[in-house]
């Protein structure tokens, strides 16, 4: 007779009590993740997690309260679990998993590691950590209604980069306010903006600079205290951007000073943010002014929405659209808002504007009207109620892997409509490793198109294989004979390379390169292929079979052409975009298949046949038995 406790087999409650978990993330997945172990008889948890509570985090993150803000995230939820059980042993680390001390050896130390984060960079590191110490790792994620878990185990399953992802809608708040790397960090700034000065004010979509980001403070205590305000509970109240803009009467020049001068020298004293990052570079009107040119200010030729200005153009366009705006509030009289629209001609060259303005602050090429249009979404909110599934799903498929099933573990979808089985959770059977993922096959290798007479050293390491390739410390040799160091992680070894291009050290067309992450223990081959004909704008692209970008999403969801509000919480279902319109459990195999290259038209027709009778079972089955034996090894 089997022995129960509570709901659970003793052997597997036994293993609950002494088994050594990792929680990555005490956000929205996380702090419903945190409740749910402590609950199930999970003993031994670790969380990570280098955020600090924000007000707009307190409507879902129910382990927080208004008195906790400006604290660390991790801290706080340890000791808010402890509450519903106070014989857990909860260790907290408010910190990056980035962080070099959290190397291989730290992650051994569990027999199951979780993710519960909002960005690829650290989902990518945490893969590669997961398949170095041959840990299981379950990821998560979820985007508005929809959400995702998948289990990720060594040469069993996929690993999180095997399939190509689709572009990242959800982005941290700190990154919004204080760190933009990308065109779209500004574009979502300056919607939010356009909220703040205009629409209805929201604390989700504060724009001035987070002075509780956590990288410019690493001590929980410092953090803490940059956070707080005049109230003893926490930093629970903003000044309102409106009614500032209000008391200047909307004056153009002072919010441009106040936005793209003031606001920035002040992110300039963070300077624990410029150690490894470009400072940004405040601007002033009156200097711009002083010293503008004509034809920066004058239409170019072509179509107009498509045309890039100078930065005086945009200058000049931010007051005019502020102007515009201003006297459309006061037609609609006090207490009016205006909703952002993208085919409103004021609210999109307002946008425009603020973005390029921001663009170029930030080193970044600045866009035109027609691309920034193309770029701003809807957002979508953050929803409580899917992140509360989703951490159950997680509880689980962890279940499972602790009982010694990891051959029932799933893939499981969360759809916001029922699929045609009448099911909004989608269970699917894991996928086998990519033969061609370059990161988890035997020996990785891509080959990366650039060229050489103009790609500095200092891009291959950045923008290649730190941003590209997820890498954190790379060193790399040249394949040349002679073992020669281009990129050393130790500081200082060959900071004198940087700035020179890669053709200086005699690499050309044909060329190999090993990238060494010893952090990841990772390895990966680079083949070079010089070529002067890339497309404009396009500084390099990755050729052959290695994911390089992901196939367009379904064009019948309106999620998909949206962008998630970056809340340290909601960050889209995240292993592929295979999983964004799962309406069959057995549709997971055919897009894949239909991702895949090389594939002849008999095994296209024999895929769409088992989609197509998924609803019967015997079909199903022999479809899948045809596809098992015949088709996967083609």
């Amino acid at each position: 007779m089997v022995q129960l406790v509570g709901s659970l087999r003793k052997e597997l409650a036994d293993s609950l009590s002494s088994c050594r978990v990792l929680v990555v993330g005490a956000g929205g997945i996380g702090c419903e993740l945190l409740k749910n172990l402590v609950l199930t008889g999970f003993k031994n948890i670790e969380v990570i997690d280098l955020d600090t509570i924000d007000v707009s985090n307190l409507n879902r993150q129910f382990l927080f309260q208004k008195k906790h803000v400006g604290k660390s995230k991790a801290q706080v939820a340890k000791e808010s679990a402890l509450q519903f059980c106070p014989t857990a042993n909860i260790t907290a680390y408010h910190d990056s998993i980035m962080n070099p001390d959290y190397n291989v050896e730290f992650f051994r130390n569990f027999m199951l590691v979780m993710n519960a984060l909002d960005n690829r960079a650290a989902r990518n590191h945490v893969n590669r950590m997961c398949l170095a110490a041959d840990i299981p790792l379950i990821e998560s994620g979820t985007a508005g209604y929809l959400g995702q878990v998948t289990v990720i185990k060594k040469g069993l399953t996929e690993c999180y980069e095997c399939q190509p992802k689709p572009s990242q809608k959800t982005f941290p708040g700190c990154t919004i306010r204080n760190t933009p790397s990308e065109p779209i960090h500004c574009i979502v700034w300056a919607k939010y903006l356009f909220n703040q000065l205009f629409g209805e004010e929201d604390a989700d979509q504060e724009v001035s600079p987070d002075t509780a980001d956590p990288e410019a403070a690493w001590n929980p205590e410092e953090a803490a205290a940059r956070a707080t305000a005049s109230e003893k509970d926490g930093d629970i109240k903003r000044v309102s951007t409106k009614e500032w803009a209000r008391s200047t009467g909307y004056d153009s020049i002072k919010l441009f000073n106040k936005l793209f001068k003031d606001d920035i020298m002040y992110l300039l004293t963070m300077d624990k943010l410029w150690k490894k990052r470009k400072a940004p570079l405040p601007l002033d009107w009156q200097q711009l002014e002083n010293h503008a040119r004509p034809q920066e200010d004058s239409p170019g030729s072509g179509l107009k929405d498509q045309q890039v200005l100078g930065i005086w153009g945009y200058c000049k366009l931010f007051q005019h659209s502020v102007e515009t705006l201003r006297s459309q509030l006061e037609q609609k009289g006090d207490g009016a808002e205006l909703v952002w629209d993208k085919d409103d001609p004021p609210a999109m060259d307002f946008v425009t504007a603020a973005a390029n303005l921001r663009m170029h602050i930030f080193s970044m090429n600045m866009k035109s009207r027609f691309d920034i249009k193309s770029m701003a979404g809807n957002i979508i909110p953050a929803i409580a109620t899917t992140n509360a599934v989703i951490a159950g799903l997680i509880v689980l498929e962890g279940l499972k892997i602790l009982s010694g099933e990891l051959e029932s573990c799933r893939s499981i979808f969360l759809n916001k409509c029922p699929n045609l089985r009448k099911k909004l959770l989608v269970p699917c059977v894991l996928d086998p490793p990519s033969a061609n993922c370059y990161v988890c096959a035997s020996k990785p290798e891509v080959t990366v198109k650039l060229n050489v007479h103009k790609s500095m050293v200092v891009f291959l390491q950045d923008k290649i294989l730190k941003e590209r390739f997820g890498m954190v410390a790379p060193d790399v040799q040249i394949e040349d004979g002679k073992g020669t160091i281009l990129i050393s992680s130790e500081e200082g070894e060959t900071e004198a390379n940087n700035s020179k291009f890669l053709s200086d050290f005699g690499i050309r067309n044909g060329s190999r390169l090993q990238a060494d992450d010893f952090l990841q223990d990772y390895t990966l081959l680079i083949n070079v292929l010089h070529t002067e004909d890339l497309e404009k704008d396009v500084e390099f692209e990755v050729v052959g079979d290695a994911p390089d970008k992901a196939p367009p999403p379904p064009s019948n969801q309106e999620e998909t052409n949206s962008i998630t509000n970056g809340n340290k919480d909601s960050a889209q279902p995240s292993t592929s975009s295979k999983g964004q319109n799962k309406q069959q459990e057995c549709v997971h195999e055919t897009v894949l298949c239909g991702g895949k290259e090389k594939k002849n038209q008999f095994k296209k027709i024999l895929v769409l046949a088992r989609l197509w009778f998924c609803s019967s079972l015997k079909l199903t089955c022999a479809l899948d038995q045809i596809y098992n034996t015949w088709i996967r090894p083609l």
